[in-house]
């Protein structure tokens, strides 16, 4: 073997070692997580190419609470948490700014999102649309940082962190951000009773006495579908409802149905923040609702002509069985808040 040889098979093991080693140096280390929530709730369909797992969960948690997402972009300094308090369900509290924030809860069932259904998709779609177009991640920015590179290698085995997998991380989170143990949670399962207050209102909202559960059904509390609810008679061109994503006349001042699960802490209510208490939004259905083309039939069925007629006996059953929908440990547990 000439010494020119030698010294070439001497060059090509040491650059295949270095690959090696780099390969390995970018395997991911991760571990499956279980999210539990009770049988009554619908299969959780997660992606194939985007598992639960211990890293990818902390990961997302990281980025929600974190600035650095928006550092150089439009919204510089601020991060997913800075519109969704975990006090207030993961939603803006109606101190903050005055405007309707939809909670961060169980979003892992929506295809639909925002209050007009702007984005359409899975998780990971939406996630996507925030990372690029929302925040405009400077990417470099989390590649120089001194403990993203790392966490992005374990959570994912990459050592490039790239829009996709912010998005992926993120997508993780949300799917973390369950909500299923409230007072009802535990009345469903046989664990806590009701008072009679509470359960007079239960049957308020779960008959046609009320009609609530046409469009806030079990166990989500939403449909995630879109309802002109009667709140408005006119319609705005400027006002963008689900007219202004779909472009049909059939859909204006209609929005997305949100949840109420933990509804007692999420105010302002509407898409336009217009109430501040649930005590103002029952009677919007007892008393107030406007006619339009567009408006739901539920709203105006017979008997229902000028709203839902209630007593104010009935209507503060009805408050009182909302708030059985709070889930206190969802909004205190700590593995949820900030990891800063």
């Amino acid at each position: 073997m000439t010494r020119s040889v030698w010294f070439l098979l001497v060059l090509l093991a040491i650059s295949a070692s270095s690959c090696k080693e780099e390969v390995d140096e970018c395997e991911a280390n991760t571990h499956p997580y279980q999210l539990q929530f009770p049988d009554y709730f619908p299969i959780l369909e997660v992606p194939s190419d985007n598992p639960l797992t211990e890293e990818g969960v902390q990961l997302g948690r990281r980025l929600y609470y974190d600035p650095l997402l928006s550092t150089g972009g439009p919204r510089e300094g601020r991060s997913c948490s800075s519109c969704h308090f975990q006090s207030n369900s993961f939603s803006v509290p109606s101190t903050a700014s005055g405007s309707s924030v939809l909670p961060h809860v169980n979003l892992a069932w929506s295809r639909n999102f925002l209050w007009n259904g702007k984005l359409e998709g899975i998780l990971e779609d939406v996630m996507l649309f925030e990372v690029n177009d929302f925040f405009e991640v400077d990417f470099n920015l989390l590649k120089e940082d001194a403990v993203y590179p790392e966490l992005f290698r374990k959570a994912f085995g990459s050592c490039e962190i790239t829009d996709e997998l912010v998005a992926k991380a993120l997508a993780q989170w949300f799917r973390r951000l369950k909500s299923s143990n409230s007072k009802f949670d535990s009345y469903l399962k046989g664990e806590e009773q009701l008072t009679d207050s509470e359960l007079n209102g239960m049957t308020t909202f779960f008959t046609e006495k009320g009609d609530c559960f046409h469009c806030h059904g079990i166990p989500l509390m939403t449909n995630n579908e879109f309802h002109n609810i009667g709140l408005d008679s006119i319609y705005d061109p400027t006002v963008k409802d689900r007219s202004y994503i779909s472009g049909s006349p059939y859909d204006r001042l209609k929005f997305k149905t949100p949840t109420l699960r933990n509804v007692e802490l999420t105010s302002p209510y509407m898409h336009d923040g217009r109430f501040v208490t649930l005590e103002e939004v029952v009677e919007h259905y007892n008393s107030q609702v406007k006619r339009s083309m567009t408006i739901d039939p539920i709203m105006t069925k017979p008997g229902k002509e000028y709203g839902l007629q209630l007593t104010e006996e009935e209507k503060q059953n009805l408050v009182a069985f909302l708030k059985t929908l709070t889930d206190w440990e969802f909004v205190n547990d700590t593995s949820l808040s900030s990891p800063f």
